[in-house]
């Protein structure tokens, strides 16, 4: 029997996922990272992005997360996002017109607030697209 460990995956509204997964893979600030039963503990930031786990059968489940944090225990990860939903209920339309207002509002500044504001929102919105266009590829 493979090993295993639990995964939760909470935004501020509910949970998301809870569940016993073999493998877990997030996107951290230095990159994505690939978790399993025992890992070291282990405390880091997220950044906008897909949060994948595979369940004991060999099944999938992809989330996106528009940042947060990610804590690793041996036999526990938590995923802790403000935004964190199903990434099939990723709205393609939205996330593009998000996009498009996040490019006029860099052109249009008035402030380096405002900039990185923008900034921050268009990695987002290019994160559910690019997370969008994965998961068409497998379907």
């Amino acid at each position: 029997m493979a090993m295993t460990m639990h995964v939760d995956i909470v935004s501020a509204e509910n949970e998301i996922f809870s569940g016993t997964v073999i493998e877990c893979y997030a996107p951290a600030e230095m990159g994505e990272v690939g978790i399993h039963p025992r890992h070291a503990p282990m405390l880091t930031r997220l950044k906008p992005g897909e949060v994948r786990v595979v369940e004991q059968g060999g099944a999938e489940q992809v989330f996106f997360v528009n940042g947060g944090v990610l804590e690793v225990q041996p036999h526990i990860v938590t995923v802790l996002s403000d935004t964190a939903v199903r990434a099939a209920d990723l709205d393609e339309a939205a996330a593009l017109e998000a996009k498009a207002r996040a490019e006029a509002a860099m052109q249009d500044k008035t402030s380096d607030m405002e900039y990185a504001r923008a900034k921050a929102e268009l990695a987002e919105a290019i994160a559910q697209l690019e997370t969008i266009k994965k998961l068409k590829k497998k379907g």
